[in-house]
């Protein structure tokens, strides 16, 4: 297969927590953390999607690469896929998307989840992890993944659902979702030309087009989880970690 591509969609108004990527975690903004996380994988090259000019020049002022995007789209992954159309780059394969507010995130997964979706050829891949407690379980901020058949650290499966409040009493094959896809170039132009779907729309979560409209996505089982900051309590955890271990 060709290159990948590591895209990361940011934007700073945000709902919960705005202008959250130019908060700062030892005096460096968050979305310059979850860039730096991008190169160390070494898997591709790092462009940065914004429609905000704050952001492009905070990138750019650390020799990153952004690029400035249209302020009109619904999802993080058509912010993605325009910038994918600037570039024009036929040999690239694979476009990983990486969220903007895991700063805490480890390369190893990004490599990994490269490595996953090349080698089975899949339409679409991601990461999930192991709840660690009831209460992640019943938190409705908190994703879940569920999947057909038990996840290990050996496999890659099918998922089969993605949502916020856990439907499933016995909550077997229920995993906490990790913020991060690997799409193959014909996945991803195909899924940002479907309209939205009611799921998508209802659980607000953009996953649900390709679900709704039979696009297989696969996951696998990470060893580590990177706190996604969506709160305004989550960024002083993470801060709070971060800046100990710094």
């Amino acid at each position: 297969m060709g290159k990948s591509l590591i895209v990361i969609p940011s934007r700073l108004k945000a709902k919960r927590l705005p202008n959250k990527p130019l908060l700062k975690i030892n005096n460096i903004p968050m979305i310059i953390h979850v860039m730096q996380r991008a190169k160390e994988s070494e898997v591709g090259e790092v462009i940065v999607a914004t429609p905000d000019q704050e952001i492009l020049d905070s990138v750019q002022q650390r020799s990153g690469k952004a690029f400035l995007t249209k302020k009109d789209h619904t999802t993080g992954t058509d912010r993605i896929f325009e910038v994918l159309q600037k570039i024009r780059d036929d040999s690239i394969d694979i476009i990983i998307n990486l969220q903007g507010d895991m700063p805490n995130l480890d390369p190893n997964n990004i490599r990994n989840l490269n490595d996953l979706i090349k080698e089975n050829q899949s339409d679409i891949a991601t990461l999930a992890f192991k709840f660690q407690n009831k209460k992640e379980i019943e938190d409705t901020n908190v994703v879940k993944v569920e999947t057909f058949e038990s996840l290990n650290y050996s496999n890659f499966l099918k998922t089969k659902d993605f949502f916020r409040k856990t439907k499933n009493k016995k909550k077997d094959n229920i995993y906490h979702h990790i913020g991060i896809y690997a799409y193959s170039k014909k996945a991803l132009s195909k899924y940002v030309r479907l309209r939205r779907t009611k799921n998508e729309i209802e659980r607000k979560l953009e996953q649900m087009r390709a679900l709704d409209n039979n696009i297989e996505i696969k996951v696998a089982l990470s060893k580590s989880f990177p706190v996604s900051v969506d709160t305004e309590e989550d960024f002083l955890l993470i801060k709070k970690a971060m800046e100990y271990k710094g």
